[in-house]
């Protein structure tokens, strides 16, 4: 029995498990299969990459520093994206961009921080 590959329509040589005749086919396929949920994860996964290079932008001292929520969003940080949160013994929750965080102080003043 001749088996043919799932992209293009080829006989395929070689493994009996192969179903692609090249790579060149395997990945078209796959980028495809994959398309619709691709664009949604691709833009939030922009939005994590700027906010981190954002943060990543502030010298920390002590591994901390402060800056203000107007200078934040100048940058074109988007607080709706973040990776994960901390909340401290004391209640204080501390927001994350992979291990870049902000905690929010009085004034609109925002702590940033990195985890060791």
């Amino acid at each position: 029995m001749e088996k043919k590959c799932l992209e293009c329509g080829d006989t395929i040589l070689g493994r009996v498990d192969k179903k692609f005749c090249s790579d060149y086919c395997r990945n078209s396929y796959n980028n495809k299969l994959n398309k619709d949920s691709k664009n949604l994860v691709r833009n939030i996964n922009n939005r994590l990459r700027k906010n981190y290079r954002i943060l990543d932008s502030y010298s920390l001292n002590d591994g901390k520093t402060k800056t203000t929520k107007t200078k934040l969003m100048d940058k074109g940080f988007d607080f709706e994206y973040l990776t994960n949160l901390y909340t401290t013994k004391k209640g204080s929750t501390y927001f994350f961009v992979y291990d870049l965080g902000y905690l929010p102080l009085d004034n609109d003043y925002y702590m940033i921080v990195k985890r060791e």
